[in-house]
C-alpha cells in the first residue's frame, strides 16, 4: 500500500516520447501507447533535428524515450544523450534495425536502459515500456548474446581486472553505495525512494553524484564500473 508521499512522487501516467522516422512504425507505437491507461503520448518525431529542438524547448519531462538509431539526418545516439543530459530521470529504450555490438554498446554508454531489435519488436510496446519503468532492462535475445560475446572478448583483451585500489571503497558515500546496490538489483527510482524513505529527487541527486564519481552516464555503466572497482560484488 502506498503512502501519501509515494503517491505524490509516482506519476499517474508515464510520459512517452518517440523518435522514429518510419511513419508506420511511429503510428504503431503511438497506438500502443495510447491504449495504455498508464502511459501518456507526448509526441512522435522523425529526425534528430526535430528531436533536439523538442527537448530544448520541452516543459514536460519525457519519462520514456523510444528511439531509433538510423535517422535521416544523424544518429539517435545524439537524441539519447541530449534527453538524458536534460532529463536524468528519462529512460531511453532503443528499437532499431542495427544489431551490431558497437551500436548496442554505444547506446548503453549514451544512457539507454534497453535495446530491442526491430525484428523482435513486441506487438504491445506499452507492456515493454511498463516493465522497463518497473525496473527491467528489455533486450532482445540476439542482442544480449552479441553484447555478452563482445564483453567476453574485451575481458580477454584487457586481461584480469585490476584489484581495487585501497581507497576505492571510500569513493562513494554510504548513501550513494546503498543507492548503487539497489540500482544493480534493478529497482526503479521510485522504489529506491520508498525503500530508503527519500524523495525521488534526492535519489536522482545521489545517482547524479555517483555517475560523476564513476565517470559514467547510465545505470548499466555505473554497475559495470562499480563492479570493476570492487564497489559491488
Amino acid at each position: 500500500m502506498q503512502t501519501e508521499g509515494s503517491e505524490a512522487e509516482t506519476p499517474s501516467r508515464w510520459n512517452v516520447l518517440v523518435v522514429e522516422d518510419d511513419r508506420n512504425a511511429r503510428a504503431f507505437f503511438e497506438a500502443s501507447v495510447r491504449r495504455s491507461p498508464q502511459l501518456r503520448w507526448l509526441d512522435g518525431l522523425g529526425t534528430v533535428r526535430e528531436a533536439l529542438a523538442w527537448l530544448a524547448d520541452a516543459d514536460e519531462i519525457p519519462d520514456v524515450l523510444l528511439a531509433d538509431l538510423g535517422l535521416p539526418d544523424g544518429s539517435g545516439l545524439d537524441v539519447i544523450r541530449a534527453a538524458v543530459a536534460r532529463f536524468p530521470e528519462c529512460e531511453p529504450l532503443v528499437i532499431s534495425v542495427f544489431g551490431d555490438e558497437d551500436n548496442v554498446l554505444a547506446s548503453i554508454e549514451a544512457g539507454a536502459v534497453g535495446y530491442i531489435h526491430k525484428d523482435a519488436a513486441p506487438e504491445d510496446i506499452a507492456h515493454t515500456i511498463l516493465e522497463m519503468k518497473a525496473g527491467a532492462s528489455p533486450i532482445s535475445p540476439m542482442i544480449a548474446r552479441r553484447v555478452l560475446a563482445k564483453y567476453r572478448s574485451l575481458r580477454l583483451e584487457r586481461g584480469p581486472a585490476p584489484a581495487a585500489a585501497p581507497e576505492a571503497p571510500s569513493l562513494l558515500s554510504v548513501r550513494e553505495q546503498e543507492v548503487l546496490a539497489l540500482i544493480a538489483r534493478g529497482f526503479s527510482y521510485a522504489e529506491i525512494a520508498r525503500l530508503k524513505t527519500l524523495s525521488v529527487h534526492t535519489v536522482q541527486t545521489h545517482i547524479k553524484n555517483l555517475y560523476g564519481k564513476l565517470a559514467v552516464h547510465s545505470k548499466n555503466e555505473a554497475v559495470f564500473e562499480a563492479t570493476r572497482l570492487g564497489l559491488l560484488p
